[in-house]
């Protein structure tokens, strides 16, 4: 959130969209709604997506209410549709911050989270030591070591947002 803040400083009020089968979903929102009052943001529209249909209810409801902008929670509904949610988003002119690359990739302004490629490499390490025959309840429980920022430049403009260059010295990967 604070990057979208960064980005949007005069946004009264941002969107978050969430797919409630996410485990973390409730816990997120709990987190975003606490952080909101020390960004200056009045409140959070939270929107629940479950199905296609709902998702393009979500975006028009994040225009009507006039949020600045979009923050996607992690979902494997949502990392499935990708694209659909950097074209929603565009369509609705709304900047929005997901998750992983992928979105950037597919279109979306920027994204933040932990590297899906660096998940799946740990992953086929784990799946081989088991293959090798170490027992699955012996193997560390691993947590997200590296994260990436990717801002795409492209989106950006098409917005109209400039992105501001102390955003962009934490970038990790600009799309142009």
């Amino acid at each position: 959130m604070q990057l979208a803040h960064d980005l949007i400083p005069n946004a009264a009020l941002f969107g978050v969209l969430v797919d409630p089968a996410n485990p973390g979903s409730q816990s997120t929102i709990a987190d975003l709604q606490a952080a909101a009052p020390l960004l200056g943001l009045q409140q959070l529209v939270v929107a629940i997506a479950r199905t296609e249909s709902d998702l393009e209810t979500a975006f028009a409801t994040f225009l009507q209410q006039r949020v600045g902008a979009v923050l996607v929670n992690g979902s494997t509904f949502f990392d499935r549709r990708t694209e659909q949610l950097a074209a929603l988003a565009a369509r609705h002119a709304l900047p929005a911050i997901y998750p992983f690359r992928e979105f950037a990739s597919a279109g979306g302004l920027m994204s933040y989270g932990s590297s899906l490629g660096h998940a799946y490499h740990q992953a086929g390490n784990y799946a081989g030591r088991i293959v090798k025959g170490e027992k699955p309840a012996d193997l560390p429980v691993l947590q997200p070591s590296r994260f990436e920022f990717v801002v795409n430049l492209k989106t950006a403009k098409a917005l109209g947002i400039q992105i501001p260059g102390g955003l962009l010295s934490f970038v990790d990967e600009v799309i142009e």
